[in-house]
């Protein structure tokens, strides 16, 4: 007993259990230090702050507001979608239902108001399918044909925007229409209408555009979704030999596409042969009447 009081009171011994009673001290405090900035135990359900088919979605103001996470939101893109109000959240990291500590960041994505402009592709000097193509490819849209005494047919020599010239390089809105216009030749010539039936409004006006020819009235009535809606009936009928001048307008008739069997349609047409001629005289496109009514 008397030598282990002896070895304690040593000089050496003693700063021995000082240096270790303050390292026990300090790794306390570092432990306690940790597990109060790590919130350890402390984790809570990610809310749902982006758009998705039960939830409307909220905006970055609104979703700091609505939560007592002290969450810190970062925005990462901002992305045009139609439909989708300007400002509301379309993707969140982390998801909902995720774990999360107090204080977490919050990573993004919100809708914008409009869409990022499309550079104007140069048309001129293109055929009609190529400039179709061209325009359709960018996210714009194919307007009017008008065609004009030219040596070159089916030869692209302005496009237009709402009657004005729009030249190669210039910025425009999605879905704006281009209108263009068009040699025409020594104007003899023509070219079948293309078999619409069953297609959308979108894929319609594509066939009817690539073969030079214009998308005359459109008819909806009764139509619910008109961007899913199908043809059931064109004018001029498809024959597969008639030919038509180039700009003849077709005129379609649509049925929400919920309401039609769209393979039935087309198994079920058959071509009036009452409507094919034999060397039939083209009509002047010019003649046909007002198309204001059309729609684009």
């Amino acid at each position: 007993m008397e030598k282990i009081k002896a070895f304690f009171k040593k000089q050496w011994v003693k700063h021995l259990m000082v240096m270790i009673g303050i390292s026990i001290v300090l790794l306390f405090l570092i432990s306690l230090f940790i597990k109060l900035y790590a919130r350890q135990g402390k984790e809570f359900v990610m809310p749902q702050f982006a758009v998705s088919d039960s939830t409307p979605g909220k905006t970055v103001e609104e979703a700091m507001a609505a939560n007592d996470l002290d969450l810190e939101f970062v925005i990462l893109d901002s992305v045009y979608t139609p439909g989708i109000k300007a400002g509301l959240i379309l993707t969140q990291d982390p998801l909902a239902g995720t774990m999360v500590k107090k204080g977490r960041k919050v990573y993004v994505s919100v809708a914008s108001a409009s869409a990022a402009d499309i550079i104007m592709p140069e048309l001129t000097g293109l055929s009609v399918r190529q400039a179709t193509s061209e325009i359709y490819a960018c996210g714009l849209k194919v307007g009017n044909l008008t065609f004009v005494d030219d040596p070159f047919k089916n030869n692209v020599k302005e496009q237009k925007v709402k009657g004005r010239p729009i030249y190669a390089g210039q910025k425009v809105a999605p879905g704006t229409v281009i209108d263009l216009v068009v040699g025409n030749g020594d104007g003899s010539g023509g070219v079948p209408v293309p078999f619409l039936i069953g297609k959308t409004s979108e894929q319609a006006h594509r066939d009817i555009h690539s073969l030079s020819l214009n998308v005359g009235r459109e008819h909806f009535n009764g139509v619910k979704d008109k961007a899913s809606a199908v043809v059931y009936r064109q004018e001029p009928d498809y024959t597969g030999v008639n030919k038509h001048p180039f700009g003849t307008r077709i005129e379609l008739w649509y049925i929400d596409a919920s309401d039609a069997d769209v393979q039935k349609m087309i198994s079920d047409f058959r071509v009036d042969s009452s409507k094919i001629f034999d060397n039939p005289e083209l009509p002047d496109p010019d003649d046909d009447e007002d198309n204001s009514d059309a729609i684009w």
